[in-house]
């Protein structure tokens, strides 16, 4: 019997009470399936990942593919799923909550806003827009007691603004504002890293792996709660992918897919 939405979601929230997990990110419903078999207890979207899949780059889809993206994750699995909801794909506030709520629809049991504009000369929201839309966000979720937990993201460090301490007064402030987990995608030090976790505590933080290079083990001994990889999964499917189409237009070899996974084990798998 698949796992109704409402358990999946207080699973999510269980998650983050104690201890460390790893939330990978699959980029469609096969790798969503396959990282369910391994045993991980919950995924999160990509928006990379996700965009690759349709041909388009990163941030270039609509909040109707990713709302449709999300809504076959979660009907796929029996995992909570969380949503890289990008900005909200919106600007304004009340907007922003407007898509949330469909966001919520689609059954995940978590959901982040980010801050970045996707305006290279002005990277960031102006700090009081970015808690409101935080706050709009929170509003949204609310609405029907939907207990998905939302998670606040500062871009800071990913946009070239590497400033600790504005960093911190975001997450603080959105913390604040309702965000139930807080995350500063690129921040790589284990001293950057603690002084996020010990700024929101007791709210739990999210780190991306591959920026900071840490092991799961590492991580949880800063304080962290939370791990996702972002593209990195899908970045890692291209790669083979790329690499035996290279040799067979550039070479006329095969070599390359020796390396392939065992057909029959994945046949076994998605049984």
């Amino acid at each position: 019997m698949p796992v109704m939405t409402a358990d999946k979601r207080a699973a999510f929230r269980k998650l983050h009470e104690a201890g460390c997990f790893i939330i990978p990110n699959p980029f469609d419903v096969g790798s969503a399936r396959a990282l369910q078999h391994l045993g991980f207890k919950a995924l999160a979207s990509t928006s990379a990942g996700f965009a690759w899949t349709l041909a388009k780059p990163d941030n270039g889809v609509t909040v109707d593919e990713v709302c449709d993206h999300l809504t076959a994750l979660c009907k796929a699995v029996d995992l909570p799923v969380n949503a890289d909801f990008e900005g909200g794909f919106a600007h304004d506030p009340v907007k922003v909550g407007v898509n949330v709520a469909r966001g919520v629809q689609s059954g995940v049991a978590g959901l982040s806003i980010e801050d970045s504009t996707g305006d290279a000369a002005r990277p960031l929201y102006d700090f009081a827009l970015a808690v409101e839309r935080i706050r709009a966000a929170r509003a949204a979720i609310d609405a029907d007691d939907s207990g998905v937990l939302l998670t606040g993201r500062c871009e800071a460090f990913l946009v070239g603004q590497p400033n600790l301490a504005m960093v911190i007064e975001r997450l603080t402030a959105y913390a604040a504002a309702g965000a139930d987990c807080l995350y500063a995608p690129g921040i790589k030090s284990r001293e950057d890293i603690a002084a996020i976790v010990k700024a929101v505590h007791p709210k739990p933080v999210n780190l991306l792996i591959g920026a900071s290079g840490l092991s799961l083990a590492q991580a949880a001994d800063l304080g962290v709660r939370r791990i996702s990889v972002g593209g990195s999964l899908a970045r890692s499917a291209w790669g083979g992918f790329m690499k035996a189409a290279r040799e067979m237009a550039e070479k006329g070899t095969f070599t390359e897919l020796a390396n392939g996974y065992p057909g029959g084990e994945l046949n076994k798998m998605f049984s």
